[in-house]
């Protein structure tokens, strides 16, 4: 044997070996690799934090979704609510057909149809629940009386839930009587049952807890029911000689009509009429509904100056309960009536107008066919009165931040020499918004 041969095959032998040594030590090290991954957390990035909370909120909303689903039922309303209308849609007729109603007791019944109504609307909704003015007591207790006649809870519970709704308006889990769960729901049914957003705890209403009376009321709210609908109602049938008739048709029927009729403007008015101020939200404004309900149809408005005592701002407008309230006034009965200034009614009217021409012009883009002259002329012209409407209102801005400066280094007994000089100023304002509005109206009439 050489040496050759004597040394190569060692050397072959431990060439191998290291390969094969090699090959053993790189499977040992990815298996220990694969260990110690598999026991690290991954580290989650954007895409998998994104998945994660998306998960969570839609566990979350399933869970108050059963809430929902499973909530008690509410026997006392849900009782009245249910048993009143099917008992006055089948008692009322027998009884008129079967009985002759004196004109007095009808007189009484529409006396406490406009008493118990208007003291839903001046009173509960808003003197109580936006504080858009105030009120000497004696109108403050007759309106808290009529409102307790009217059966639709305590100052402390209608309030409570009305200015959850304007703060949580449309959200199907905050919004007490939000329409997106319904026109059933959001007309009477959030009353059936004890559902999440009806857990007051009344907080949102601190300016109404420390009142002595209204703690009474809410206090003795079901025997206060009991007095007016059936005590006051039966002895004035009684001394109308008709004491079934009134508590049929002053008991009865004048409840379920004033239930209904406050309940459209939570159902029907977040669903049917025009949108002039905002559509950023549900609520319409609706002339008929406005005639049953005391003014209280011009939804649209009211939702974007909810603190406005007026609904109907229009000289054409029916609202009585504006009336009422401005026509106490008069005497001293109400003070302190907060209103919107007609420039900024006219702006929120007029951006409206921009939006609506602006949906106009996409409906036709999206159409996929070439727009028509008319309409790129119409594009034109709204271009063009919208950037002399966004010059007037950041003029219109300025001047109120002039004022503002104005006052606060001005000498109490000169404030009144401000009024004045920017009086000509907001009087040239809002002649341009006015002059904005006429020429909208103008653009549209070409494309109807």
């Amino acid at each position: 044997m050489s040496i050759k041969n004597t040394v190569g095959w060692p050397l072959k032998f431990s060439r191998k070996s290291l390969k094969t040594i090699n090959a053993h030590v790189t499977a040992f090290r990815t298996y220990l690799n694969n260990r110690v991954t598999k026991n690290i957390p991954k580290q989650p990035n954007e895409t998998d934090i994104s998945n994660i909370q998306t998960t969570s909120m839609n566990e979350a909303i399933d869970i108050r979704e059963l809430e929902y689903k499973k909530a008690p039922i509410n026997w006392i309303p849900a009782a009245i609510l249910i048993a009143t209308p099917i008992a006055a849609v089948i008692i009322t007729p027998w009884y008129l057909m079967t009985h002759q109603v004196s004109a007095p007791v009808w007189g009484v019944f529409g006396a406490f149809m406009v008493w118990t109504g208007m003291s839903i609307t001046a009173g509960y909704h808003r003197l109580l629940s936006h504080r858009a003015y105030k009120a000497h007591p004696i109108v403050r207790n007759f309106l808290l009386l009529g409102a307790t006649f009217a059966v639709q809870g305590s100052a402390f519970d209608w309030a409570s839930s009305h200015r959850d709704h304007h703060r949580y308006v449309d959200d199907p889990f905050g919004d007490p009587y939000s329409v997106k769960r319904g026109f059933f729901f959001s007309h009477m049914g959030w009353m059936l049952r004890n559902y999440p957003s009806r857990k007051m705890d009344f907080k949102n209403i601190p300016d109404l807890t420390k009142d002595k009376i209204l703690q009474i009321q809410h206090k003795y709210y079901g025997l206060w029911v009991l007095v007016t609908n059936v005590g006051l109602v039966a002895a004035l049938g009684w001394l109308l000689g008709d004491v079934w008739g009134s508590l049929v048709i002053v008991g009865l029927l004048r409840l379920v009509l004033t239930h209904h009729f406050t309940f459209f403007i939570n159902s029907f008015c977040h669903m049917f009429g025009s949108r002039p101020y905002t559509d950023t939200n549900s609520e319409r404004d609706n002339f008929f509904l406005a005639i049953f309900t005391w003014g209280e149809g011009y939804h649209n408005y009211h939702h974007f100056f909810q603190y406005d005592y007026r609904n109907g701002v229009k000289w054409w407008q029916y609202d009585p309960t504006k009336w009422l309230i401005a026509g106490l006034s008069k005497v001293g009965l109400t003070t302190e009536l907060r209103t919107v200034d007609d420039t900024t009614i006219k702006h929120a009217e007029v951006r409206m107008q921009f939006k609506q021409a602006q949906q106009k012009i996409n409906t036709a883009m999206s159409a996929g066919l070439d727009i028509s002259h008319t309409m790129k002329i119409f594009q034109d012209r709204i271009n063009f009165e919208h950037d002399a409407f966004m010059q007037t209102v950041a003029e219109w801005q300025a001047l109120k931040a002039q004022k503002i400066e104005m006052k606060k280094n001005q000498y109490s007994e000169r404030l009144h020499e401000i009024d004045d000089k920017f009086k000509q100023e907001y009087t040239r304002i809002e002649e341009k918004i006015l002059e904005h509005n006429s020429n909208l109206k103008m653009i549209f009439r070409p494309i109807g």
